[in-house]
Parts: C-alpha cells; sequence; structure tokens
C-alpha cells in the first residue's frame, strides 16, 4: 500500500508534469469576430484548432464585436476580465481610424485597456494587433495612426504584431466584396501571422 507520504508525492509530480490549459483571449472589433463568416472561419477558432493539432493545451476565446471602437473596448473590458487569461491579444482601433477619431483619444483608450489588464492579472502576456487605415484619410493622420501600436507596445513592453493583416490587406481575392473584412481563406492567413507571435509565448509558460 502506497503510504501517504509516497501518494503526496506522485500527485505532486503529476500535477507539475500536466501542462495547464492556458486560455488565449482575442479582444477586437469585426476583424476577430469574423464579420461575414461562421465563427469556426474566423482566425481566433483557426489558430485553436492548429495549436490543439500542434499537442498544445489551449483553449481560445473570441471577444470580436463588430462596429467595435477602442472606447467601446474599454467600456466592456470589466465583464470581460472576469476569467484570467494567459496571453490577451488586443486587436482594436481600425474603427477608429475609419472614423477619423482623434489619435489621441485612440492612443489613451489602447493604453487603459493595457493598463486594466495589467493590473487585473498581472501575469498576463499581452499582444498588440498593429493597425493601418486607408491613405484617403491623409499622410498625417495614416502616419500617425500606425505610430501609435509599435510605441504603445514598446512603452509598455508588451509582444507587437506589426500589422495583423500583412499579406491579405488589398488582395481582392483574399477580402470580401466591401475590401475590409478578409475572407475564409484571408483568415487562414491572418491566423498563421499570429500563431508565429503568439508560439513562444506560450512556450515560456
Amino acid at each position: 500500500m502506497v503510504g501517504y507520504k509516497a501518494l503526496f508525492i506522485l500527485l505532486l509530480v503529476f500535477f507539475q508534469a500536466t501542462p495547464k490549459t492556458q486560455t488565449i483571449l482575442f479582444f477586437g472589433d469585426s476583424l476577430t469576430a469574423g464579420y461575414g463568416l461562421s465563427t469556426e472561419e474566423a482566425f481566433p477558432a483557426l489558430i485553436e484548432k492548429q495549436l490543439i493539432k500542434e499537442g498544445k493545451k489551449v483553449k481560445v476565446v473570441n471577444a470580436g464585436l463588430s462596429g467595435e471602437t477602442s472606447a467601446g473596448g474599454l467600456s466592456r473590458l470589466d465583464w470581460i476580465l472576469k476569467q484570467p487569461v494567459e496571453i490577451f491579444v488586443l486587436e482594436l482601433g481600425a474603427n477608429d481610424g475609419l472614423r477619423g477619431l482623434p489619435l489621441a483619444q485612440t492612443r489613451q483608450n489602447l493604453q487603459a485597456i493595457i493598463d486594466k489588464v495589467k493590473k487585473k492579472y498581472p501575469q498576463t502576456k499581452i499582444v498588440l494587433a498593429g493597425m493601418m487605415v486607408p491613405p484617403n484619410m491623409g499622410k498625417e493622420y495614416t502616419t500617425g495612426f500606425q505610430k501609435i501600436f509599435p510605441e504603445l507596445a514598446r512603452k509598455n513592453n508588451t509582444t507587437l504584431i506589426p500589422f495583423i493583416l500583412n499579406g491579405v490587406a488589398g488582395d481582392e481575392k483574399l477580402n470580401q466584396a466591401d475590401g475590409i473584412h478578409p475572407t475564409a481563406e484571408g483568415h487562414k492567413i491572418v491566423a498563421g501571422n499570429i500563431i508565429k507571435v503568439i508560439e513562444p509565448l506560450l512556450a515560456s509558460h
């Protein structure tokens, strides 16, 4: 019969050897939500499927909301953070840019979201998804908008995806009729862009 001490050691070894399921939360707008597609075709679901296929113990939460601005995201963040997360991917700001909202306001809202996540869950790894806006917004505005994301990433020591739509934006075959939202094939490329960034973060837990 195994003694209590030996049993305790066995259980301790078991739980240490069993990897904890890591939660990846995607907090964004219509891009994250998978506008025009089924939830299974959107990049968060594709990422979960791929990581599980690779043997990673992960659970992906899609907290995307079509039309969401940085201000809207900040207002609903407390509800989203009721459950702890290991990786928080922040994909907001595009709708601010498309509406021509003040850059300082977008920067302030994104910073406030980062601050709240850090305060609630200090160990959470934050990933910031870089975005761009069309050139018709004016050179000064488009340049200033693009700078927000790398500057926030440096300031907060967070991981940056330079441009989440890299390889997709501007390609008619990979975007829906509106020219803004990716098709199912486009989402596969976006998923690949993100996986490259978050895989090392998972390995470090």
